[in-house]
């Protein structure tokens, strides 16, 4: 094993000195609100979107579904990934645009809490899942779907404030 990082910041928080897995003590920080917002997105053709608009798909209500799905795992997040603490959320909510002429579902999750860790996890899980339910409900006229790209996009409140994903195009 390589000597420690003195820069703590770029050190994995869930590995401890002997490389073993271990659950963040996040005892002594402070609660402060903190929120996330992630994104995915489902590549499919624009009949399926049509459908999904006109409420024809066999399953039912695709973007309701997908919502509900999304912040149930939003909520069951620390049962799925493991060393993820559970968050008593406050607010969890997905919203969809849905774009015809290019066959695309963009996913928006925001996941806030009053906590001493951070969102971000929930987040993720929110979107994700949703992006799986869409796909789901949709698979039997479209196999072919795409999922992704999933990614945080925002985050604010703890130790480090506000994180944005910077625009494309933008200098890093």
């Amino acid at each position: 094993m390589s000597a420690e990082n003195p820069n703590k910041e770029n050190q994995l928080t869930h590995l401890n000195a002997d490389g073993s897995a271990l659950m963040v003590d996040v005892s002594g920080k402070a609660s402060s609100m903190r929120e996330a917002i992630a994104s995915a997105s489902v590549q499919t053709r624009p009949d399926v979107i049509a459908l999904i608009e006109q409420a024809l798909v066999k399953k039912g209500d695709v973007l309701a579904t997908a919502r509900i799905a999304g912040i149930m795992a939003a909520k069951k997040t620390s049962d799925v990934i493991p060393l993820c603490h559970p968050l008593p959320l406050s607010k969890v909510s997905i919203d969809f645009e849905l774009n015809a002429t290019s066959g695309q579902i963009f996913i928006q999750s925001l996941c806030r809490v009053q906590s001493q860790t951070g969102v971000e996890m929930e987040a993720l899980t929110a979107a994700s899942v949703a992006a799986l339910t869409i796909y789901d409900m949709c698979k039997a006229v479209d196999p072919a779907m795409v999922i992704g790209p999933i990614q945080l996009q925002q985050k604010t409140g703890g130790k480090h404030g506000l994180w944005q994903r910077p625009t494309e195009g933008a200098a890093l």
